[in-house]
């Protein structure tokens, strides 16, 4: 790789690796992504380094795991003085730009998290990452009808519609205005969807009826938790589909020769394992969709072990005109500590993951879950407490930090 190319991020909420079309879902509804598949590597082993929000999001932006990077606590901000992506390749010539939710600034414990209060929380430069250009909202998960501020509104505005469709139209325009500029630039687009509420909604897009909903092995059947599952996922693929056209959209202003990385910071356990929401170490948590597009770079599926926490390096490479080494044998993922929020996680955890592996362990060390994921990749079978298994979890145990 000789030429310097302009970069896109896309990064969704939620939005876990099985729900594309591209990745066998019969429930998705993607053509977009599916469009992008087709000409990008494909790391269909990609995870989240950890499966909540602001733990995600400062490991993205900084390259550096959580707690390390500063963030250890759900209401924690990222430090000011932390060395972000946009720093870096901003250092190396780029203009850089961030569009939508933020999810990492000091946030008020006591205000309600899904509404106005947490949407028009102000995020003072300082505390915007080093981006040149800064047009977002902090949190709240209104998927219609976002307030935005930032370099062009310095007090929180109501901007009507859906909000993939604001976020990704407003990006497209300040992008396209770049075209003239001698600068190449990078840009991170972060959309809440499909994020709940799954009822909001979805720009036109008609949720199908819950029992349409095809499920997979692991939701308990007959009861309470196959009801939620169906009711919810109706709604989670309507978002989904909404979402895909609107990143159609901007992918279509961006251009072909835009090294593009679609992903998201975690998934939803959406009734897997009787389980809802994030945090926990399951595939339906922590695996994530991670496309990579680069001019010049042949479409291929890649199983390597790849972690978000992985990008900055890929982007930093690719700022100088080089390409990225490539990924680990083997991903950390944890869970520093527990979000006291309803269907979240119980407890603390750490583990590692590789492409056919996956061993967690408790805050104490002891091992809480070892799964064979090539022969059980719905994760039915707990391994940690089978003697057959113990010198492999020996092995995979000093790895997990």
């Amino acid at each position: 790789m000789s030429r310097r190319p302009n970069i896109l991020w896309i990064v969704t909420t939620q939005w876990r690796a099985s729900a594309c079309g591209y990745a066998g879902d019969p429930n998705a509804r993607t053509p977009a992504l599916d469009a992008l598949a087709a000409q990008s590597v494909n790391y269909t082993q990609a995870v989240t380094p950890h499966p909540f929000g602001p733990f995600a999001r400062a490991a993205l932006l900084t390259g550096v795991l959580s707690p390390a990077n500063g963030v250890v606590d759900y209401f924690d901000a990222l430090p000011v003085s932390a060395r972000t992506i946009a720093q870096d390749v901003g250092a190396r010539g780029y203009a850089t730009a961030f569009f939508g939710k933020w999810g990492v600034a000091s946030r008020d414990p006591q205000a309600p998290l899904v509404g106005e209060a947490h949407a028009r929380m102000f995020v003072p430069p300082e505390a915007r990452g080093g981006f040149g250009f800064w047009e977002g909202f902090e949190s709240g998960f209104l998927l219609n009808d976002p307030w935005l501020h930032g370099t062009r509104s310095p007090t929180p505005e109501n901007f009507s519609g859906y909000q993939s469709d604001v976020v990704c139209a407003r990006a497209a325009t300040w992008l396209n205005a770049q075209t003239s500029g001698e600068k190449p630039w990078f840009s991170v687009v972060s959309l809440e969807a499909p994020h709940p509420p799954y009822a909001a909604p979805a720009a036109g897009v008609a949720a199908r009826a819950p029992g349409e909903i095809i499920l997979p092995a692991n939701v308990p059947r007959g009861g309470e938790t196959e009801a939620k599952a169906r009711a919810e996922l109706s709604g989670y693929y309507a978002h989904i589909e909404a979402t895909d056209r609107a990143i159609g959209r901007l992918l279509a202003a961006v251009g072909p020769e835009t090294t593009v990385v679609f992903s998201s910071v975690h998934g939803d356990m959406n009734g897997a394992h009787g389980l809802f929401r994030k945090g926990w170490p399951h595939e339906e948590s922590v695996r994530v969709p991670l496309l990579v597009r680069v001019a010049g770079v042949a479409a291929r599926r890649d199983e390597g072990a790849v972690s978000l926490v992985d990008v900055p390096a890929m982007t930093r490479a690719w700022a100088v005109g080089a390409e990225w080494a490539g990924p680990p044998m083997m991903a950390r993922i944890s869970m520093p500590s527990v979000v006291a929020l309803p269907q979240q996680c119980d407890r603390v955890w750490r583990g590692v993951r590789t492409p056919s592996r996956k061993l967690v362990l408790n805050a104490d060390g002891s091992p809480w879950l070892f799964f064979d994921l090539k022969n059980d990749s719905t994760e039915l079978k707990n391994l940690a407490g089978n003697p057959a298994h113990a010198e492999e979890i020996a092995r995979l145990r000093a790895s997990c930090g």
